[in-house]
């Protein structure tokens, strides 16, 4: 492993600020200074020191993936106070962290986990995996405006891209979209002259709710973590 890369691992500082330490003098590995970016060591022989420390790196920590069917009047957030969060509905001795965000007034699908490279591949904008939500509506909806959600609107002076919208009854469709921004399918709704009574996420990438119960929670198979990690 590289000299950066485990003292990375092993808590002390950024792979960047490593390799600052180990140019200026900062770091020995068996005894030795080394000064040269890019030395290898062997992290089952070698003895690292940082400023005289021995440096030990830390067990690799179990990577969970975990599935939620959120209530409504829960914050998908780690922390927030006087408010219920969803880490109150699990019980695991790893912190895990939402991926994206479904509102406090919304239900349905959140996906959690520790993997964080995976939190931000599936966090960041440019990747478009499908997240789909079932939607009922104060009044009835038009086929006018669901044409219009389907085709792409203005909001928050951003156009929204175009998403797959299927009705289910007069008050009720599904929608999947490609992007996640601040509780957007209330605001399109409201565009169209109307109002969400009920948004539930069912969908996220290959992840569906299936039988989970709203409250409860489950890990991902190794199946559906394969597929979400590829």
């Amino acid at each position: 492993m590289r000299l950066q890369k485990y003292l990375a691992h092993a808590g002390i500082c950024s792979r960047r600020k490593a390799e600052e330490y180990i140019l200026n003098g900062r770091i020995k590995v068996n005894g030795e200074i080394i000064t040269q970016l890019g030395t290898s060591v062997d992290v089952e022989k070698d003895l690292v020191l940082f400023d005289h420390t021995p440096v030990i790196l830390k067990p690799a920590e179990k990577k969970l993936y975990i599935l939620l069917n959120k209530p409504a009047g829960y914050v998908t957030t780690c922390s927030q106070e006087n408010e219920k969060i969803i880490l109150d509905l699990i019980d695991v001795e790893h912190r895990v962290y939402p991926v994206g965000r479904l509102d406090k007034d919304s239900q349905g699908l959140v996906l959690l986990t520790n993997d964080g490279e995976l939190h931000n591949r599936l966090s960041h904008p440019s990747f478009d995996h499908e997240k789909e939500y079932k939607v009922s509506t104060v009044y009835p909806i038009s086929d006018s405006a669901l044409e219009k959600m389907a085709n792409g609107m203005m909001i928050d002076k951003t156009r929204t891209r175009k998403a797959d919208v299927k009705r289910l009854s007069k008050n009720s469709f599904i929608i999947v979209l490609r992007q996640g921004l601040n509780r957007q399918i209330r605001k399109m709704v409201g565009k169209v002259g109307n109002q969400v009574a009920k948004l539930q996420r069912i969908r996220m990438a290959n992840l569906t709710l299936g039988t989970l119960k709203e409250g409860h929670w489950r890990y991902l198979t190794p199946e559906e973590i394969q597929k979400l990690t590829q």
